[in-house]
């Protein structure tokens, strides 16, 4: 049995969704105050701050509240922090916008073990006072550019990854790059623009905003919706005689979870399934989508009283890059992410392998590759999406010379973010189109590059019949045959999806098994409990 040996657990994000609005009761003498506001900016004040918070939720559901004679202090509560302090050369490119000028949004929901408080050291436990906080929580929440459907991927804090080099924005300390380093030490290298610049190193994916919260913010967000419902297929009771355990204990079924005990539930490894730390992501996802569910489908949450508590205690626990850094900002994000229907709303698990201890997780090669690609291109991880209209391929007008005339220069484009390149891959895709009649391909020798998919390129028209040719003899789509100028002659780039064989096989956009989808809309799912954490 594999038991992943790290401390730490924690909480999740965010949510806003309007429900009621709060008028001030001192109108008038504010009114005077505020003379010379415009009626307009007056009345999207008080639109903007009918919002509230609690870390996943705000990014996933969305929730009204907080109240217009709040609006300043609670701007107030929020702390800000630098969005990425990597280096600039490591930043992925923006994706570009679709047909109808629309983007995807990219947020990094950060939970940080943080015991930088007196409540955080109770929930947390008395272990690591003092030492920086972890980034024990990492999920990317990607909203379509279309707004029709969200997808998360949640990284291990076991995972082992490249962590670039971060210089601190507040204090100017550099921490120099390292390798094979846990993921969730990110966060101790300067601060959550560390994390994000991990992120997009190793996915390719541009980060538009971050999130973070700490263990007692998810205690006060449980605490002021009532409660999350959760399901545990037997008793539970997560404590080993050493002392380990979140000390979660649960009747077999479903229990509205709620205050110190959602904590343990969302920080739970030892009784879950195979106790490591993969077992205590999807417990998060169940929890998550629960809180979904809870938050779309019910509007108690109009008492004016809890909205205002709910919104002080979300602020204050709440960390957000500087672009994110005020009430109206928030609120302005908030009517984006609840355009998306809760069943199109997906929780995946990045694809991982075991290190060679068992203690730790990589991200798996071929399967994460995928994943990252499929966030990168926008494609719903649900599966929904409607059939994209294929590219008119473009025409031909000049037959292609015989094979053993065109001239073909390969690239290994292997390397990846989870991967690094196929050492020697140019040279046997060569060696390939040799044997199929392409006498005249060459392999280059130049440091491999980088590409989600294999691509034949061409400079010219007079040189598509022969780009075309390459392709339909190994089996690539016409799709990935472009033309550009960033090359000589017909050029074949071999990319991740070609790692090995001889063989060619399209890759399809359909989310790889290993990462274990879960939607929002499911209400079937239920925790396996571990048979020696039973009572």
């Amino acid at each position: 049995m594999v038991r992943s040996s790290v401390r730490g657990e924690v909480s999740d994000v965010v949510s806003v969704e309007d429900t009621t609005s709060l008028e001030p009761r001192d109108g008038g003498a504010r009114r005077s105050r505020r003379g010379a506001e415009s009626g307009d900016r007056r009345r999207r004040r008080r639109r903007v701050v009918r919002w509230s918070a609690s870390v996943l939720t705000l990014a996933l559901a969305g929730t009204a509240t907080a109240g217009y004679l709040y609006y300043e202090h609670l701007n107030g509560n929020i702390k800000k922090e630098s969005l990425n302090i990597g280096d600039a050369k490591d930043r992925a490119t923006k994706a570009k916008a679709n047909a109808a000028g629309q983007t995807p949004l990219n947020i990094l929901l950060i939970g940080s073990d943080a015991r930088d408080t007196a409540e955080n050291q109770k929930l947390g436990g008395a272990r690591d006072i003092g030492t920086a906080a972890r980034a024990d929580v990492q999920m990317l929440l990607h909203v379509s550019a279309d707004r029709t459907n969200m997808s998360v991927v949640s990284m291990p804090r076991d995972t082992l990854v490249d962590i670039p080099k971060c210089t601190d924005a507040k204090t100017g300390k550099v921490y120099a790059a390292t390798d094979d380093t846990m993921t969730n030490a990110s966060l101790e290298r300067g601060g959550p623009g560390c994390t994000v610049a991990t992120w997009e190193k190793l996915t390719g994916i541009h980060i538009d905003h971050f999130m973070m919260v700490d263990f007692s913010g998810v205690v006060s967000m449980a605490d002021a919706i009532g409660g999350v419902p959760v399901c545990v297929d037997a008793n539970i009771y997560s404590h080993t005689s050493t002392g380990h355990g979140s000390g979660l204990k649960l009747k077999k079924g479903t229990t509205s979870v709620k205050g110190k005990q959602a904590l343990q539930w969302l920080r739970t490894r030892y009784g879950f399934e195979d106790g490591s730390d993969i077992a205590r992501t999807k417990a998060q996802h169940m929890y998550m989508n629960s809180m979904v569910r809870r938050l779309r489908s019910n509007a108690t949450l109009s008492n004016p009283d809890k909205l205002l508590g709910l919104a002080e205690t979300a602020t204050k626990a709440l960390t957000v890059d500087t672009g994110l850094g005020s009430v109206t900002k928030l609120y302005d994000l908030s009517k984006e992410l609840k355009k998306v229907p809760t069943d199109r709303i997906t929780m995946t698990t990045m694809p991982f392998v075991y290190s060679s201890d068992g203690n730790r997780v990589l991200p798996k090669p071929t399967d994460a590759a995928k994943l990252w690609r499929l966030v990168r291109e926008d494609v719903a991880l649900d599966g929904k999406d409607k059939k994209k209209t294929t590219t008119a391929t473009t025409q031909v007008t000049d037959k292609a010379a015989a094979d053993d005339r065109i001239a073909v220069q390969v690239q290994n484009g292997t390397e990846s973010g989870t991967g690094s390149a196929v050492t020697g891959r140019a040279a046997a895709v060569t060696e390939l189109l040799v044997g199929k009649g392409f006498t005249k391909a060459a392999a280059d020798t130049s440091a491999p590059l980088s590409e989600d998919r294999t691509l034949v390129r061409y400079p010219s028209a007079d040189l598509a019949g022969d780009a075309q040719r390459v392709a339909k003899v190994l089996g690539i789509p016409t799709g990935q045959v472009k033309k550009s100028t960033a090359v000589d002659g017909v050029t074949l780039v071999v990319g991740a999806d070609w790692r090995s064989g001889s063989k060619y096989t399209a890759d399809d956009d359909t989310t790889p098994e290993s990462a274990n989808a879960l939607n929002a809309a499911d209400t079937t799912a239920c925790m396996h409990v571990d048979p020696d954490y039973t009572w």
